[in-house]
């Protein structure tokens, strides 16, 4: 679970980035957070993964209370999301089984549970024979895929996608998406950071609508009109 209560975010420059946000996120949801850039979304992502901290308000994520979490439980609470990004950020000279393995390193893995999961993410994001590619032998939309398997690697909670389709095309871009809601039906819970009016509007789910550091809308099955 996400719950952000009455959460304020002030910037060191004087930006006020967020206003009094209240939002809950339980398990098994598909969220899309949508709003014009500066609105504050980036800021929400930051505050959930412990980039930054809130100036006030309460924030809980996956049990931990962030308000007060020691820097030793930071670590543990990050193993429970998975993060996804516009860019892939994917390490070019290693492969695509290297990129997993190592997040999977980084947070203590086995060889046997590394060997054991690797090709079970990469057969659920469709992959299954490209674990020995470079990055650059792959089209963006595998890239994408890659850098969703490795959110998955360790088996997080949550997996916050920020941008995934920023720089796909229409086609690749319904295929990410499919494929988030695919891993949302398994199980994990889905927050999906976007732009993309159509594809928002053509999987239905709940949309939240930020504006101006302050939440505008909250309905399931929401629509991303043009008027944000």
């Amino acid at each position: 679970m996400i719950r952000l209560r009455d959460i304020h975010k002030e910037y060191q420059n004087g930006t006020k980035a967020l206003k009094g946000v209240s939002m809950q996120i339980d398990d098994g949801d598909f969220v899309f957070l949508v709003g014009p850039s500066g609105s504050g979304k980036s800021t929400i992502i930051k505050l959930i993964t412990a980039e930054i901290s809130p100036t006030r308000g309460k924030l809980m994520v996956n049990g931990y209370n962030l308000n007060d979490i020691s820097e030793k439980q930071i670590p543990l609470m990050r193993r429970t999301i998975g993060v996804v990004f516009q860019d892939f950020r994917l390490i070019e000279k290693k492969t695509v089984y290297e990129n997993i393995e190592v997040a999977m390193r980084a947070v203590g893995a086995t060889t046997y549970e590394i060997r054991r999961r690797i090709p079970y993410v990469l057969d659920l994001v469709g992959l299954t024979n490209k674990g020995g590619r470079l990055p650059t032998q792959l089209s963006g939309g595998e890239q994408q895929r890659v850098a969703i398997a490795r959110a998955l690697a360790n088996n997080p909670s949550v997996i916050i996608a920020d941008e995934p389709t920023g720089n796909l095309d229409p086609a690749r871009s319904l295929e990410i998406m499919s494929l988030l809601e695919k891993i949302n039906d398994m199980g994990t819970t889905i927050l999906v950071v976007t732009h993309e009016r159509e594809l928002v509007n053509r999987f239905g789910k709940r949309v939240v609508a930020i504006e101006s550091g302050r939440i505008i809308s909250d309905a399931a099955g929401g629509y991303y009109g043009n008027g944000r």
